[in-house]
């Protein structure tokens, strides 16, 4: 009875073994799947922008060339609220009279997509490229 005992007792091991080398292989499977797919996505190089819009509430205030240094003030309702700065081909919110500057504090950009958001002023600067290329091979209707 003992060999039998011992015969079970090591199938079931073996068996368990197998199991775990699928899950290890599995899991393997899983994070090479997930690389890749972050290679796809992630790893894309955005194009540099080639001019600075900034909207107040939605609508243009200006579009700035990123090309040209220049120092823009933003006034909203007679009061100038924002600076932004233009330099080395990014725009960059250097001073703003809102109580938490979190748009100062934000990095100066200048890929295509990037923004800079002062909520209590409803100022946005947007970072487009000049060379948009849709990623869509056709409209369909």
């Amino acid at each position: 009875m003992n060999v039998k005992n011992q015969s079970q007792h090591s199938t079931g091991t073996h068996t368990e073994n197998k199991g775990k080398k699928k899950e290890i292989l599995l899991l393997v499977v899983i994070f090479i799947v997930i690389v890749l797919v972050g290679l796809v996505f992630y790893g894309k190089t955005k194009d540099a922008g080639s001019e600075a819009i900034v909207t107040i509430d939605g609508v243009e205030y200006g579009r700035y060339d990123l090309s040209k240094e220049a120092e823009i003030p933003i006034t909203i309702d007679g009061v100038t609220t924002n600076y932004l700065l233009i330099a080395n081909e990014a725009a960059d919110m250097i001073e703003a009279d809102c109580p938490d500057q979190l748009c100062v504090n934000m990095k100066a950009i200048s890929m295509d997509g990037e923004t800079i958001v002062c909520l209590p002023n409803k100022v946005v600067v947007e970072v487009e490229s000049d060379t948009q290329v849709s990623e869509l091979d056709a409209v369909v209707q």
